[in-house]
């Protein structure tokens, strides 16, 4: 049985060490594998799966479909919100990928894919064939679900779920509040991506705020009545904030039913109407893009996939991994994402004529800060079980809420650890 303290001290001291993070049985090179890949998305899924097919079978040729020379991590924006870090330290770019490893490198977009011809049409008109795909493509928002938020809106009051300008436009609009100005952010319910991050945002520009402004206050209003870590954020909130966040559940009022961005107010279910001096909404979700338009997608707006390989429930040949998903309960997490890919890494390079794929097992850990000296987290490890996710019975769990400062200050260590290894598995650029 693992054990939650186990399990993290392994976590932990990996994270602190550095580590590749990686399944040892995905390292092992077998030149009788080839083939084409396609992998659309960069980010924590996608690069991931193409480093370890590359690094599993050096004779497939693998294509990474990404627009973007750099990604922005989503995990650590909140650090740059809280002025605890800098934006260019969440930018990693695909160097390693392509110098080391090979993997060729198409800056575009995929705007359609034929499941049966096994083709990516790409914006600028390039059709890239493959043997196998692979599709990263992150969320997507249902710009539909909230009366008057839309993509427009979001240039007024922004969602920052998506690394990038957004990011920058709410730092700026934090910057420019004045000292006891309300910062209001609106959370939407399940599924989104990163189910702890709302509140480690709050949590984090409560402390610039505090450094910085320390008059003004933090309204959170959320379209459920529960939240991840809810006891332990709440606990760390009133430690290093006292009464300077609130937060309001779905039964008392806090779904945000209506946005006016242009005047930065939001209207709950009961029609109570909130003013905002920085208004932060995150709207409902769904799989990106791509996608839909490769056919993967269920009626949930999600992606179906069999958890032994990932691949698609609906379209062979397709694995589909990270925040679109449906691979409860492991969470729409970075770490995630990244166990996933190495997933189905090692099934696309056993379905291209390399070794069995072992059997999986995952492991996710959701570290947050409250303070910079004051981190929590949630673990879990997961197998695959009837094409299903399912937990390992006894492993995983929370920070313990008796926990001392010096324990607090530990975790947040290994917050900072965590980041580092884990990009440097992906991008192979630790920051």
């Amino acid at each position: 049985m693992i054990s939650r303290r186990n399990l993290l001290k392994s976590i932990g001291a990996t994270a602190l060490a550095g580590s590749a993070l990686a399944m040892p049985a995905l390292a092992r090179a077998n030149g009788n594998a080839a083939g084409r890949v396609v992998i659309v998305g960069g980010g924590f899924g996608g690069a991931t799966a193409a480093k370890y097919i590359k690094r599993r079978a050096p004779g497939i040729d693998v294509t990474l479909v990404e627009a973007s020379g750099r990604f922005y991590t989503c995990p650590f924006s909140n650090l740059y919100l809280g002025g605890l870090r800098d934006f260019d330290s969440i930018g990693h770019d695909y160097a390693e990928l392509t110098g080391r490893y090979g993997v060729r490198l198409v800056a575009d977009l995929a705007r359609d894919v034929d499941g049966a011809g096994r083709t990516v049409t790409l914006a600028s008109g390039e059709t890239l064939a493959y043997d196998r795909l692979v599709l990263a493509p992150g969320i997507d928002f249902r710009w539909d679900a909230v009366e008057g938020y839309d993509e427009a809106a979001a240039e007024l009051a922004p969602h920052a779920w998506k690394a990038g300008p957004q990011t920058k436009l709410l730092k700026a609009q934090l910057e420019a509040l004045e000292d006891g100005g309300l910062f209001v952010l609106s959370a939407p319910a399940d599924p989104f991506r990163c189910p702890p991050g709302p509140y480690e945002r709050v949590s984090l520009i409560a402390h610039y705020l505090k450094t910085h402004k320390p008059r003004s206050k933090i309204l959170i209003l959320d379209a459920k009545d529960a939240f991840s870590k809810q006891g332990l954020f709440t606990a760390g909130w009133q430690a290093l904030y006292g009464d300077l966040i609130e937060w309001v559940g779905l039964s008392n009022d806090g779904k945000v039913v209506r946005v006016d961005a242009a005047a930065r107010e939001v209207e709950t279910e009961f029609g109570t109407i909130h003013k905002a001096g920085v208004l932060n909404v995150i709207p409902p979700q769904k799989a990106g893009f791509i996608a839909h338009a490769a056919g993967v997608v269920n009626e949930s707006g999600w992606v179906p996939v069999r958890a032994e390989t990932f691949e698609s429930a609906q379209v062979p040949g397709i694995h589909v991994v990270g925040d679109a998903t449906i691979a409860a309960p492991m969470p729409k997490s970075g770490f995630s994402a990244n166990a996933q890919g190495k997933v189905a890494a090692a099934a696309v390079v056993a379905a291209l004529g390399g070794p069995a794929s072992p059997e999986p097992v995952f492991a996710n850990t959701c570290y947050s800060l409250v303070g910079p000296d004051y981190g929590i987290s949630v673990a879990g490890v997961y197998r695959a079980a009837d094409g299903k996710v399912v937990p390992v019975e006894g492993s995983g769990g929370l920070s313990p809420a008796e926990a001392d400062a010096a324990y607090r200050r530990r975790e947040a260590r290994y917050t900072l650890g965590w980041y580092a290894a884990i990009t440097q598995d992906i991008w192979g650029t630790a920051a």
